[in-house]
């Protein structure tokens, strides 16, 4: 028998059953060991369950991706990595309860492989108590090292009083001493230093009034609040963090105390203060603080363009490169080389399916900013309501439905390239905006009054005749010329012919690796089809042609299933806006990929992994189908209530 058959782990093999169970049963933290490729849970403790509020066998019915729906892509991101690492830990999780509160966890995962089977071990922590019991625990340090250092004084002060006042004149630190009716009776000199008195101008007066009067603000600090002097009423040691003592001359520093009674004979007789100016440290907290603002400002922008960047992978792009060899198309490689390098506007106009977005991308390549993000914005696609946060970005608490910060496009593009596709369907009232950005390089974030700089290069395309829309008022006049700088004229595809048989066999190659077939091969007939067809639907609907044709072909030839109803290409197509029937458009696709995850999911129970979970059905890792439910921004399974 084999170690990962036991049935106890190293280290408890001498623990009889019983007891290893009540460890794990009454253990203060929320223990879960689950199956991720059953997608089940296995075991769960009394602390789990009153964490997640349900009752065990309730608990034990559930499927895990019906407790995590809500969070599915973050959780399989999460056990992958556990099962890949043996380990994991993550502060980011939410959780809802039974009764629906949403609870924030700390999770932190291992693997425990029994009898052939691989487990993870989960212990959940609610963020929030956690923070409590740390800060408990630094507070308890605190007051005993407190109390063990001035007993240690006091003892002092018994022993030898010119030693102490030696020692406490020499201390750096500000020291006094108070007398039950909060009189000084002692100010050493740094106190009396920093306070910017004498100390015998001190001595008899009442402490709170001469330093501690007001709060930073400037109102008034009632002497009963003042913590320096609870410790003389309820013989208890108090601390100052967040407070701040008042110099003679009227100004004020931040500091940090603790106030200890003194005891004599079992009354309270007084309190000893020991302060310290944290100007500097609470200087270097404010930089500090401020630096880790600008990070997780950067973080959030990085996380969101990698978000951005894993979306543009999973994007199908038909092509590698352009194809081709007719006039049209070696115009448009030449003016690629001329504007490339450069970071001159560039307009994209021609029709639908001509690819716009792939001379975008050459442009982006060939100029110096390839190293940095091509971010793409199809502004058809986006309501005209979210148009100003799609670009711009907002802050939490915007418009109802900001529930956190989000990064604009303008900053995920800074130092690269910003494609905006189609435009001419952007709203007149943003154009202006839109113009500011182009001209000065600056812009704010909604509900943000902080203005912020970017450095961006700016690639249009449109199917509409901008001029035409200027002169009709729906397009700014000034925005179009910022715009149409270096046009570009991607050609329809009937104005090229000679390129549809390069095409046609670039798209079987790479259709035929993408779906994992043999190599089909074209036909002279089905050349012959093709460029007696008009191709309104331009390239796009050419791809979508062959791929069909490799789908529904069994052997080597495919069997082409042209179009009807639109032969001859020198038929005119200009009045033809319909794309052919069976034809779907970018947003039905995606609409039916979205539909058929959901579908997935729906048919395994929220399972994911192992052999019959919705990653193998969908023929997809894991972490990719994590990727597409982000990329679809939609909940898969709504959490149980």
């Amino acid at each position: 028998m084999s170690l990962e058959d036991v049935d106890y782990l190293s280290g408890w093999s001498g623990m009889a059953y019983p007891s290893r169970h009540l460890v794990f049963e009454h253990c203060s933290a929320g223990i879960v060991q689950f199956d991720p490729v059953g997608n089940r849970f296995v075991d769960i403790n009394i602390a789990a369950c009153k964490l997640l509020g349900y009752p065990r066998h309730e608990l034990l019915e559930l499927t895990v991706t019906r407790l995590f729906g809500h969070a599915l892509p973050e959780l399989i991101v999460f056990t992958q990595a556990v099962l890949e690492e043996g380990e994991g830990w993550s502060d980011s999780f939410t959780c809802a309860r039974k009764d629906g509160e949403r609870i924030e966890l700390e999770l932190s995962a291992s693997t425990l492989k029994l009898k052939g089977v691989v487990y993870l071990i989960l212990v959940l922590r609610e963020r929030d108590e956690e923070r409590y019991r740390q800060n408990q625990a630094n507070v308890e340090r605190t007051m005993r090292g407190g109390l063990i250092e001035w007993q240690n004084i006091l003892t002092l002060f018994q022993e030898n009083e010119r030693e102490n006042q030696l020692l406490l004149s020499a201390v750096g630190d500000g020291i006094y001493s108070i007398d039950s009716d909060g009189m000084a009776t002692y100010v050493n000199p740094a106190a009396a230093r920093m306070l910017g008195w004498q100390q015998e101008e001190m001595i008899g007066k009442n402490i709170h009034r001469i330093h501690h009067h007001s709060h930073a603000d400037g109102s008034h600090y009632p002497v009963e609040d003042c913590p320096i002097y609870k410790a003389v009423h309820d013989g208890m040691v108090h601390e100052g963090k967040q407070e701040v003592f008042w110099r003679r001359d009227g100004s004020m520093f931040p500091v940090e105390f603790t106030s200890t009674p003194v005891i004599s004979g079992g009354s309270i007789i007084g309190s000893v203060v020991v302060f310290r100016d944290i100007t500097e440290r609470h200087t270097t907290q404010q930089r500090l603080e401020s630096a880790m603002d600008e990070l997780r400002e950067l973080k959030q922008r990085l996380e969101q363009q990698n978000a951005y960047l894993q979306e543009e992978i999973l994007i199908e792009h038909h092509f590698r490169e352009i194809v081709g060899q007719s006039e049209p198309i070696l115009t448009i490689v030449k003016q690629i080389d001329v504007v490339g390098p450069t970071d001159a506007s560039v307009l994209i106009h021609g029709e639908s399916g001509t690819g716009k977005e792939l001379i975008a991308r050459a442009i982006h390549q060939s100029s110096r900013r390839s190293e940095n993000p091509l971010i793409r914005v199809n502004c058809a696609a986006i309501p005209a309501e979210l148009f100003e946060s799609e670009f711009f970005g907002h802050v939490k608490g915007a418009f109802t439905g900001a529930m956190r910060d989000r990064v604009g496009r303008f900053e995920l593009a800074d130092g690269g390239t910003l494609f905006l596709d189609e435009i001419g369907e952007i709203p007149l009232e943003l154009q202006s905006k839109l113009l500011r950005v182009l001209q000065e390089g600056q812009f704010e974030r909604v509900g943000e009054e902080r203005t912020r700089k970017v450095d961006v290069r700016i690639i249009t395309a449109t199917n509409r005749d901008l001029l035409a829309e200027v002169k009709a008022k729906r397009f700014r006049e000034d925005l179009y010329f910022r715009l149409n700088v270096f046009p570009i004229l991607s050609p329809a595809l009937r104005e090229r012919p000679e390129d549809i048989p390069l095409l046609a066999s670039h798209f079987v190659k790479q259709i035929c690796s993408r779906l994992g077939r043999s190599p089909a091969r074209l036909r002279k007939a089905d050349v012959a089809r093709m460029l007696d067809y008009s191709w309104p639907g331009n390239i796009r609907e050419l791809q979508n042609v062959i791929e069909r044709a490799l789908i529904t072909s069994k052997g080597q030839d495919l069997l082409l299933d042209m179009p009807v109803g639109q032969a001859g290409s020198s038929e005119s197509t200009e009045s033809v806006t319909p794309a052919p029937a069976g034809i779907l458009t970018e947003a039905q696709l995606r609409q039916l990929e979205k539909d058929n995850i959901a579908a997935a999911l729906a048919a395994c129970d929220g399972k994911v992994f192992g052999e019959n979970g919705a990653a193998a059905l969908l023929g997809m890792k894991p972490t990719t189908l994590a990727s597409r439910l982000k990329k679809f921004e939609f909940e898969a399974l709504a959490p149980v209530s």
